[in-house]
């Protein structure tokens, strides 16, 4: 790409862990504006030509403005509630009105073309779920857990936009669970636990991508302008009691009813940060079919799920 057509790029959830990561990469080669509600002091990227930051909500209505003043083509959409702890009301107008209003910033502005990393927790979690499942399978969610029922309506409104705006080139990406050497997010610490409890008779396991496979395929498709869905995640699957064992720790089989009642008298007591509705999570986790990401994207993810998991598992033991 000649210069004088060369993206101008604006990166949603900075601050964020593959939020910097993915801003470092672009940045070594192209103008890069960042944005999230709180950026640190001093944050840049060493050895590149540094990140044009700004402290900027994804729902403020002044995103139109800028996205039209920096003259953006392209945009990374990274910026999403991920803690489940955060009241769902908020984390639903962060993450489906926000992501409207970045779509309506795109349309308004001319930008050729936006990245979305939505995920397979979009698919929901079901007991019914092929595994695997494959980006034509449909997207269900689960209005029990906020973040997969916030996924599938960004998804929709995607799909609408898609409709509507041709003219911006999406590229959504379906993400497994991301680790990296420095993972450490709910998913990391249930995965860390001495004592995981594993739903007895579950067949779905774990997927994972990780980080660095993750920021090559967001920067790619940026740089390319690559368009369509993928589903992101290293090949295989890892059982839970797999995951548990990897971790140093024990596999606990227990019946789903057990353990939904369970969590259900811990939640009443006030005991614990999960749930019954974990329960679904542990047994019917979306299994992610890499293969279009392989063969139509033409990326294959350095570590497989296994290797994912075993390389994280190491950097724990190691820290």
């Amino acid at each position: 790409m000649s210069a004088t057509n060369a993206p101008r790029i604006l990166v949603t959830g900075v601050a964020g862990y593959i939020g910097r990561q993915v801003a470092a990469r672009l940045a070594v080669a192209h103008e890069v504006v960042g944005i999230d509600v709180r950026v640190p002091d001093g944050m840049r990227a060493p050895g590149t030509r540094g990140i044009d930051l700004r402290t900027m909500d994804i729902r403020d209505p002044g995103l139109a403005d800028l996205v039209a003043d920096e003259a953006i083509t392209h945009v990374v959409h990274l910026a999403a509630i991920l803690d489940g702890t955060v009241d769902p009301d908020l984390a639903r107008d962060v993450d489906v009105n926000g992501t409207a209003n970045v779509v309506a910033a795109c349309v308004g502005g001319g930008v050729k073309h936006l990245v979305v990393t939505s995920s397979g927790a979009a698919y929901g979690y079901h007991a019914d779920n092929p595994i695997p499942l494959t980006e034509d399978d449909p997207l269900r969610g689960n209005e029990t857990f906020p973040y997969s029922h916030h996924k599938r309506l960004v998804e929709e409104l995607l799909a609408t936009a898609r409709r509507e705006h041709p003219s911006l080139g999406q590229l959504v990406l379906r993400v497994g669970t991301v680790l990296g050497l420095g993972t450490d997010n709910l998913i990391s610490d249930l995965l860390s636990r001495r004592v995981l409890p594993v739903v007895a008779g579950a067949e779905a396991g774990f997927v994972f991508i990780w980080d660095s496979d993750l920021v090559d395929i967001i920067a790619t498709g940026v740089v390319e302008s690559r368009t369509g869905i993928f589903n992101v995640a290293g090949s295989g699957s890892v059982s839970p009691a797999r995951v548990a064992r990897t971790m140093g720790g024990v596999p606990v089989p227990i019946p789903a009813a057990a353990l939904r009642a369970a969590l259900a008298g811990l939640q009443l007591a006030g005991i614990g940060q999960y749930g019954p509705e974990q329960v679904d999570f542990l047994a019917h986790r979306p299994v992610l079919d890499n293969r279009r990401l392989l063969e139509e994207f033409a990326y294959t993810p350095s570590k497989t799920s296994s290797q994912a998991l075993e390389a994280f598992a190491t950097a724990r033991r190691e820290a």
